[in-house]
Order: C-alpha cells, then structure tokens, then sequence
C-alpha cells in the first residue's frame, strides 16, 4: 500500500532504511550495492531529503554519512507509518502484548536494517513465557502480516551476552513500569482520532 503512495522505489527504501531504525546510517556507495540502484538515483532522493531536513549528515574521511534527522518534526510521523507498514505494530499489539513474562523484544535481519524481506526475526527476552502460546500468536500475526515471523527466546540473564552478536538489532517493545500502558496510549490515540 505504502508503494501505492510512494512512487518512487528509491524514496521508500531510502525511508525504511532510515526511519524504521533511527540508528542506521550509510553513505552512498554503500546504498548502492545494498539497493542495487544507480548512484544518481539514490543521490537525487538524498539530496532531497536532506534539504527537507529529514536526513542530516556528517563528512568521515571522503564519505558523507547520512542519518535520519529524529529532531525533525514529521520523524516520529514517519516511524509510525513504517511500523505499520512494515507489520511492528501488529507484532507488538498482538504477539508481546498477549504474551505474560516478555521483558524486551527485538527485531534482527532484514528489518532492523531497513529491508524489506519475507521474514521478520525477533528476539523475544523474557522468563516464564508458554510457548505453546507464543506459537499461537506468532501464526495469527503471520497472517495479518502477510510475512514469516521467526523468533528465539533468551532469559534476561543472557541479552547482553547474545546481543552483541546483532548491533543493528532494533528494539520494539520494553516492559513498562505500567503493564497497561501501551493499552492507555492507544486507547488515547484512538480516541483523539475520533474527537478530531
């Protein structure tokens, strides 16, 4: 749907490079091989989007680095669109938020690098989580998604460890303080939708 509104193929996977893991930056030879398009192409979208200022850059040797602008106004935007686009948003509502014991979970592979790919992998923290549950609704958000959702499971005690195994991971959920917080924001949000 998003390519429905994006035209340009160099546009949408300049943004999903950039605001999908805010942490991600590359310089242009780089996006080249990566996306396998011309460099005029991707230097016309970079150009572009660092004149609306939703990329900023910086000069390393003779490589000019880019990075999405998180200041900008419309960042947060963005994200969110490319969450749900990307499916996150229904990972999160309906495989983290229904299972008990999740501490943290993270996306790894072709996502947390701002691809798109047929596979989603995450990283599940967590103790005391039924499996046999997690199952359930990974097939169910396979579905709504239109992807295969691969997943592993660590202990708290083991993230750190694991972990420096996948920089590029990109974090998706973190336990609140609030159990019922995730649930208030969007209750909230939809609401405010609705009084607009």
């Amino acid at each position: 749907m998003l390519d429905t509104l994006i035209t340009s193929k160099t546009r949408l996977k300049l943004l999903l490079k950039f605001f999908l893991n805010s942490n991600s930056r590359s310089y242009l030879r780089n996006l080249e091989q990566e996306f396998g398009e011309s460099t005029n192409a991707i230097r016309l979208e970079l150009n572009r989007f660092e004149e609306a200022g939703l990329l900023s850059s910086d000069l390393q040797g003779n490589r000019k680095y880019f990075r999405a602008n998180t200041q900008h106004p419309l960042y947060s935007d963005i994200n969110s669109i490319l969450r749900k686009y990307t499916g996150i948003d229904m990972i999160i509502e309906n495989i983290l938020h229904g299972l008990g014991g999740v501490v943290k979970a993270y996306a790894t592979g072709d996502l947390a690098k701002g691809r798109e790919g047929n596979t989603i992998d995450l990283i599940i923290i967590g103790s005391g989580i039924d499996e046999s549950y997690l199952i359930t609704l990974v097939r169910k958000a396979e579905t709504l998604v239109n992807r295969k959702i691969s997943y592993f499971l660590l202990k708290p005690e083991e993230e750190e460890e694991f972990m420096k195994y996948y920089p590029e991971a990109l974090l998706l959920w973190k336990e609140s303080s609030d159990p019922d917080s995730y649930r208030e924001a969007k209750l909230r949000s939809s609401e405010k939708r609705s009084n607009e």
